[in-house]
């Protein structure tokens, strides 16, 4: 026996999971307390064999099956629970699964279970955007867990920035290839930036703080931007390429055409395209200040132009 805690991370070979597995394995404060516990289903993949060799715990589990949720929460302390709506664009299924996660995490006694979250976009605008589902799924669960009793707290992931680079900022071929930032709300809408790979900083806080942050929300992002700003950060560390960048507003019809014409069904592209419109219309968190979660991070948060730098995504001759 160790004497360490156990953390049970899912999805630890996805992004934010993997970014969790990460620091509680290699932070200083935090790799000589807690052991981790990395949940995937393929136990034998790359990145899991990686994890396995950095000294984690590695099991698998289905999300569909409690009996494997159980198992993979047992001991533990502390759970960082995350699902992918995307996998099957499924609000239900994900509404299910996570509903799966907090009861094993209930019935094994889980000291804290931190659970990635999102606000209820169909309560917050009053039914005037009803189908992010992404998002209303995730905030039913939280509000299951609330309901339950489940000692938690509750993560929101920002807007990620690994979104940005080549979808929606890049160059434009109808302005001579000229670089430009395009989402379907004005220049001024603020959106709070995020760079997944900093998940764990925001959990080590969670983590630290437990008593604090029960029942709790903390706030995924580093700082709100808007369009404009966002052109800005990239012109700054691509100022040949980005001389001529700006920012432009798109219709909404003109958004959700160009991604039905890439062969995204329509309730996704709609759902993407109210997505985007809760950044101008209600607040990607209804407007919540990122301070009271800032005052918590000990760590550095990756910047927008932090990330324009070491972000792989852009064209490799980009000056």
């Amino acid at each position: 026996m160790t004497g360490k805690k156990i953390i049970t991370v899912f999805g630890a070979t996805g992004a934010q999971g993997g970014a969790v597995a990460d620091t509680f394995l290699h932070d200083a404060k935090l790799k000589s307390d807690w052991t981790v516990r990395a949940v995937t289903r393929n136990t034998t993949s790359e990145a899991a064999q990686k994890l396995k060799s950095q000294g984690a715990e590695v099991v698998a589990a289905d999300l569909n099956d409690k009996a494997t949720l159980l198992k993979a929460v047992e001991g533990a302390s502390a759970v960082f629970a995350v699902t992918n709506y995307w996998e099957k664009a499924d609000h239900e299924l994900e509404l299910r699964q996570g509903k799966a996660l907090v009861d094993a995490a209930k019935d094994a006694g889980v000291h804290h279970f931190i659970w990635s979250s999102l606000i209820n976009v169909s309560k917050l605008s009053n039914g005037k955007l009803p189908h992010v589902y992404h998002f209303d799924s995730k905030a039913q669960v939280e509000e299951y867990a609330r309901g339950v009793g489940l000692p938690a707290t509750f993560f929101l992931p920002g807007f990620y920035m690994s979104n940005i680079p080549g979808g929606m900022l890049r160059p434009n071929p109808d302005r001579d290839n000229a670089w430009t930032f395009s989402l379907p709300v004005p220049a001024t809408a603020p959106i709070p930036v995020f760079d997944p790979a900093d998940t764990g900083k925001y959990v080590k806080a969670a983590v630290l703080h437990r008593d604090a942050v029960l029942s709790r929300r903390i706030l995924g992002a580093t700082a709100y931007l808007t369009g404009t700003e966002i052109v800005e950060g990239f012109k700054k560390v691509f100022p040949e390429a980005g001389e001529t960048a700006t920012y432009r507003q798109q219709s909404e019809a003109e958004y959700l055409a160009a991604l039905t014409g890439k062969g995204t069904p329509e309730f996704i592209a709609q759902e993407l395209l109210e997505n985007m419109l809760l950044l101008d219309q209600f607040g990607y968190y209804g407007g919540a200040s990122l301070d009271e979660t800032h005052a918590l991070i000990e760590d550095e948060l990756t910047t927008w132009e932090d990330y324009v730098r070491k972000s792989t995504k852009w064209p490799a001759d980009l000056k």
